[in-house]
């Protein structure tokens, strides 16, 4: 049966780059709570199960979301990398795991190799970090950094070697041979070699011949975006929900787009083995965009559990060994998991049905 991997955003705990950007105190709950509808019934702000706006520097914080995890099927945490030619953000967390060995919960991790902006959508204005690929050497002060997590047994691998995702490979000029240097390295440090995966998104492509053994779907966007510029007749859906929507609430840059007719059309797909589905809870990104935001409008967690169940059986028929969810813990872009104070654990217990659901297993 495909495992769960979900996505999981480490933005949880102050870092002195972003008290100076936004703030004394920022955290990515600073943005989640100040967030305000922008139409009728639009569900903001999203609010934690109990207010618990974690820090995620506390081990207990940590301990926490990988028991919740682990118990609703889900196989490991796909933490978000932040690495910018040596400078390092928000590592906190992901080191704690390492140098303290808990929790005792398999992760890996998508290199979030775009530029910081004030806009949050990685374009190339008003840039707060530049991403710098350097050249050799600064590819394997890069490798280094990141070789004790790759060591570590509890870092997930394919046939042995380390799983490294890039979320824009495209952006990369140098991005077939910066792979081909780190996959040396790892048989030269005694590792089988690196497995990476291209993330599909709505960004360039990196080349055939990059190095990745696998893509995985990033959704909602591989879908929106992506899969929309190639068939018009999902564009014009969207579209069309988006300007009933603005039209009924006044909106001028509201983007709202169906959920069923989204999920509908990553279950038609046909994939090879080693294109991992994506999944997700919902999205919606009004605290960090506000009315400039994109919204997918309709999730619940009863539709939720349903498609999953179906991607889940997909994915097996595929072949795949892993589903990509989007995301623990995306809650300024309304992906999330994590219980909240609107359904509780619903989502949650959605997705432990769907994994132990006789139709996946067979």
């Amino acid at each position: 049966m495909p495992k769960l991997i979900a996505f999981h955003l480490p933005q949880f705990h102050r870092i002195p780059e972003n008290d100076a950007w936004w703030g004394e105190g920022f955290t990515e709950w600073t943005n989640v709570q100040k967030a305000k509808p922008l139409y009728p019934g639009h569900a903001q702000p999203a609010v934690p199960l109990d207010r618990n706006y974690y820090d995620l520097t506390d081990p207990a914080a940590r301990e926490r979301q990988a028991t919740l995890a682990r118990e609703h099927g889900i196989h490991g945490f796909c933490y978000y990398h932040y690495w910018f030619n040596g400078r390092k953000l928000l590592e906190k967390p992901c080191e704690a795991i390492l140098n303290s060995g808990s929790p005792d919960f398999p992760f890996c991790f998508s290199w979030a190799n775009e530029s910081w902006t004030r806009v949050w959508d990685g374009a190339t204005r008003d840039v707060l970090v530049q991403q710098d690929y350097g050249g050799e050497a600064d590819w394997k002060t890069h490798f280094h950094y990141l070789l004790p997590f790759f060591r570590d047994r509890r870092y997930i691998t394919h046939e042995g070697r380390p799983m490294f995702l890039v979320y824009r490979p495209g952006d990369c000029p140098e991005i077939p041979r910066m792979l081909a240097c780190w996959d040396r390295w790892a048989r030269e440090a005694g590792l089988p070699g690196m497995f990476f995966v291209n993330t599909l998104t709505a960004f360039d492509a990196p080349p055939p011949d990059a190095g990745f053994s696998a893509a995985a779907s990033f959704e909602p966007w591989h879908t929106i975006v992506w899969r929309a510029s190639r068939a018009r007749r999902l564009q014009w859906r969207l579209q069309q929900t988006a300007y009933r929507v603005l039209t009924a609430c006044g909106l001028r840059h509201q983007f709202v787009f169906e959920f069923d007719a989204i999920w509908n059309e990553m279950l038609r797909r046909k994939y090879p083995a080693n294109v991992y589905r994506g999944a997700f809870t919902g999205w919606d990104n009004t605290p960090r965009r506000g009315d400039r935001a994109w919204v997918v409008a309709g999730s619940t967690p009863e539709k939720f559990g349903g498609y999953m169940r179906r991607q889940l059986a997909a994915a097996a028929r595929d072949g795949s060994e892993y589903v990509f969810v989007n995301a623990w813990n995306e809650w300024a872009e309304g992906a999330y998991l994590e219980p909240d104070e609107r359904h509780g654990y619903a989502y949650l217990e959605q997705l432990k049905a769907a994994v132990e659901s006789r139709e996946v297993k067979r």
